[in-house]
Order: C-alpha cells, then sequence, then structure tokens
C-alpha cells in the first residue's frame, strides 16, 4: 500500500512538474511573441501628423531622398573598377549565360570618365560628378546592392516601397505613419519631381498604399508650388482670416456634435492642414530671399543650362522644406522617358557618353552644393541623406550600341549624415563591377537600416491588411550594423 501511495505521489508530483514546465515555456513563448509583436502608432484622427515617439532612441528625424531616375551607372560614377580598365575591349568571362534585358551583350567597356582619389580617404569617384566626389570623405557608401528586377517601373517601386508591384505604401509614408512631423504647418512628406516630369512609376514612388491616404507625399516642386494657395483676388488678408476663423469654429462645433467619429475628425484635420498650408508653402517654395551667393553655389542662376538651374532650384527647396522640419523629401533627378531612351533619365542604352555628359553636370553642382549648405547649416546632424537609383548598369556595352544594359545584381548608393559613419565603404561588387560579391546586400536591408536610423524597428512597425501583417521590408532583411556610427 505504501509502495502504491509512494507511486501515485510521485506520478502526481512528476504531472504537476511537467505542466510547470509546459506554463513557464508557453508564458515564456508568449512574453517572446510579445516582444516582437507589432507597433502601431497611436494616431488622433484629428491630429494625424502629431509627432510620434521612436521605438528605440534615434539617430536621425528627418530623411532627404536623392533618386536618380533611369538606374545610373555605377561603373561611371562611384564603383572604381581597375580590372575594367586593363581588359577594356575584351569579352567577359561567362558572358554567354547574363541575363539581359535589351539585345545582346558586347565586350567589356571603362567608363568614358576617369576616376581619381577624392578627399583624405582617398576613395576614387569619376570625373563625371566632381563636385561630389570632393565630399566622398561624408560619404558612407553601399556598393553590393542586389534587386529584385531589371525593368524600370517595377525597380521604381522595389526602391521606394519595396515591393515590384504596385499598391504598396512609400518608405516616407510608413515614415510619416510612424512619426508624424515637428511642422504640422506643413506636409509630412514632400515629394519633388525632377523638372521634365516625374519618374516612371509616377505617384507610386510616394504613394500611401493601404496605409491611410493622409500619408500619401505631397508632390510640388519651385517651379510648380502647390495650386489654389493664393487668396483669390478681390478678398483682403483681412477677410480670409475671419473666414478660415468661422470655419474652424463651425467644424469644431460640428466635431463635438458627432464624437468619435474619427473620419470627421480625419477631413477636418486635412481642410485645417490646407489652410495653414496656404500660408506656409508660398513662403517655403519662394527662393527670393534666398542671397545670390547660394543661388550662384547651386547653379540655379546658370543661364546657361536652364535645366540645371531648374533642378538647382528643387535642391534649395529640398534643403528649405528639411530646414522646416519636413519628415521625409524626395528629390528626384530624372524623369519618364521622354524624346528617345537616356534623353530625361539616367537610362543609358545607346549613346551613354553623349547622354550622361549632359545628366552629370544636372546632378553635380546643384547636388553637391545641397550637401555642403546642409553641413554648414548643421542640418545634417538630425538628417539622413540617401542617394539611391533602382538598380545599376552592366560592364559591357551592348552589342551595337554605345551605352550598357540594365542591372540588378550589384549596384551603388550611398548616405550622408545623422547616424552613418564617414568616409566608409561597405561591400562591393567583382572586379568587372557586374555582381555584388562581398557583403552582398538587399534592398530589404537597405530599407530596414534606414528605419533603424529613425528610431524604427522594421520587424515590429507594420500594418494589418487583407490577412496580412504588411511591412516595408516584407518578411526579408536585417539592419546593416556595420554603418552605423
Amino acid at each position: 500500500m505504501t509502495s502504491f501511495l509512494n507511486r501515485r505521489h510521485f506520478l502526481s508530483q512528476a504531472t504537476n512538474g511537467l505542466s510547470s514546465i509546459a506554463l513557464a515555456s508557453l508564458l515564456n513563448e508568449q512574453q517572446l511573441l510579445a516582444d516582437s509583436g507589432p507597433i502601431r502608432p497611436d494616431i488622433d484622427p484629428a491630429k494625424p501628423f502629431a509627432s510620434r515617439n521612436t521605438h528605440h532612441p534615434a539617430a536621425a528625424k528627418n530623411v532627404l531622398v536623392i533618386f536618380c531616375a533611369g538606374a545610373c551607372s555605377q561603373i561611371d560614377t562611384f564603383d572604381y573598377k581597375p580590372e575594367l580598365i586593363k581588359r577594356h575591349g575584351l569579352p567577359m568571362p561567362g558572358a554567354e549565360s547574363l541575363v539581359t534585358f535589351q539585345g545582346q551583350q558586347g565586350m567589356l567597356t571603362k567608363s568614358p570618365w576617369e576616376f581619381r582619389p577624392r578627399g583624405e580617404s582617398g576613395k576614387m569617384v569619376s570625373e563625371l560628378v566632381p563636385q561630389l566626389g570632393e565630399l566622398a570623405d561624408d560619404m558612407c557608401f553601399i556598393h553590393s546592392l542586389t534587386g529584385k528586377t531589371n525593368t524600370h517601373g517595377p525597380g521604381e517601386n522595389f526602391m521606394s516601397t519595396g515591393y515590384t508591384l504596385d499598391g504598396f505604401p512609400s518608405m516616407g509614408a510608413w515614415t510619416t505613419w510612424a512619426l508624424g512631423t515637428e511642422n504640422e504647418n506643413l506636409p509630412a512628406y514632400v515629394a519633388i519631381a525632377d523638372p521634365r516630369g516625374t519618374p516612371q512609376s509616377s505617384v507610386n514612388n510616394w504613394g500611401p498604399g493601404f496605409l491611410p491616404a493622409a500619408f500619401q507625399g505631397t508632390e510640388f516642386s519651385a517651379l510648380k508650388p502647390l495650386d489654389n494657395l493664393d487668396i483669390p483676388p478681390g478678398v483682403s488678408a483681412k477677410t480670409d482670416r475671419a473666414t478660415r476663423s468661422f470655419l474652424e469654429r463651425m467644424n469644431q462645433r460640428h466635431l463635438e456634435q458627432f464624437p468619435g467619429d474619427s473620419e470627421l475628425a480625419a477631413r477636418i484635420s486635412s481642410y485645417q492642414l490646407a489652410a495653414r498650408m496656404q500660408l506656409s508653402v508660398p513662403e517655403v517654395t519662394d527662393l527670393s530671399s534666398e542671397p545670390q551667393s547660394i543661388l550662384r553655389e547651386y547653379g540655379a542662376d546658370d543661364s546657361q543650362n536652364t535645366l540645371k538651374a531648374q533642378f538647382a532650384k528643387n535642391c534649395i527647396l529640398a534643403r528649405r522644406l528639411i530646414e522646416n522640419g519636413v519628415r521625409f523629401v524626395q528629390l528626384f533627378n530624372g524623369a519618364y522617358q521622354t524624346g528617345g531612351e537616356g534623353v530625361s533619365n539616367w537610362d543609358g542604352h545607346k549613346s551613354l557618353e553623349k547622354q550622361y555628359s549632359k545628366h552629370g553636370p544636372v546632378l553635380d553642382q546643384p547636388c553637391a552644393a545641397l550637401l555642403r549648405d546642409m553641413k554648414r547649416r548643421g542640418l545634417l546632424k538630425d538628417t539622413l541623406v540617401v542617394w539611391m537609383t533602382e538598380f545599376g548598369r552592366m560592364p559591357t556595352f551592348q552589342k551595337g550600341a554605345s551605352g550598357r544594359d540594365h542591372n540588378p545584381d550589384g549596384f551603388t548608393a550611398w548616405m550622408m549624415g545623422a547616424g552613418v559613419k564617414a568616409p566608409f565603404t561597405y561591400g562591393a561588387t567583382d572586379e568587372f563591377g557586374y555582381k555584388a560579391a562581398e557583403n552582398i546586400t538587399t534592398v530589404y536591408d537597405f530599407h530596414a537600416t534606414i528605419l533603424h536610423l529613425l528610431g524604427l524597428k522594421h520587424k515590429r512597425l507594420t500594418y494589418y491588411h487583407n490577412g496580412f501583417e504588411r511591412r516595408l521590408t516584407d518578411v526579408h532583411g536585417h539592419v546593416i550594423r556595420e554603418l552605423l556610427a
């Protein structure tokens, strides 16, 4: 009997112990899930752009993206390959297996522009962009980016939204949804299109996707400010102020009658933002207050190269927006294809030297001046500047042409400013600049790193849509910690 009781006691204790272990395991699992679950911003519909807390301490408050549309060649700008120079005119090993976008590949072809060492770091940068090259000591280069497509539209989508398909939120939309803005008199997110027009994917680059529509980027430029912001003729400033004050009182009364109506609150908020923008946007887009020395530095007064002058004014506008607390600014260099390949953007298939000789000066002086100006004003302490393009170019020229085909297997981006090491180089392509070979990096990693610098956890910044927890980085990506300052 005693033996039976002892056995029963043992089994009872064992069962309880196993239950305890199971419970502890379950609790631990739940805790882990809690630590990895979604973090959604708490947004007041009446104040959708109110500044919000980060997930962890942020290195950067604002982001300026410089997007060279058309796939700017890494071979001819920032990725120096002495072996390519040595083997100029020879077949590339394994060329028969290359995946091409347009026609057959020809021979290995060195850049028409010389590379030379820049700054104290001695970083080799092309003479195509000499003024940007002089800032190499302030730059953090990524030479091993890889994409998922060799087609422009999907490529732009991928760089801006993390997906090749349409309908997904842009990086700026994710950022402003998560963080709001520190200046509620201006849009939280602004897209500045090239003077020649919008990029191939157009509004997809700054669209909200399935996020609330309020977080779409607002498109305007130095040449094309927002429409309908001027006070109508015959209406005095005093009358305008009185009218807006009356409307604000009526809206508030209406809102009090329908408490908890988030859609109504959001709509009223958008009207109020529009009213505030009526006063703020003309001021920030009016470049007449800029000193002549600044206009000259940017190239905004260049009467010989009007395209450069127009782009330079967009660069000044970008600085003014960042200066006024706009959270996310996209500055585009290059537009949708007009006038033939490579004419209005960096898509240099047929006559790369001729076309890039026009594009280089348009980009170089204004962007270099923008970066120098931001540095002088202390804006780079809080601003992350990102230069990118949708994919790279082949180290070969196309057969029967004088240009390079599309290449998503290895291309370059760089960062500058808040939170990144400089001078610094991460990753590398092979000896010809064709394929990422060292520290291979995905666009997901690139996006994860940008969000991290903004104080956001890319795996936990999610939005539930159509049965999925969606995020900018899909189910991929890791923070490139090696380049963090």
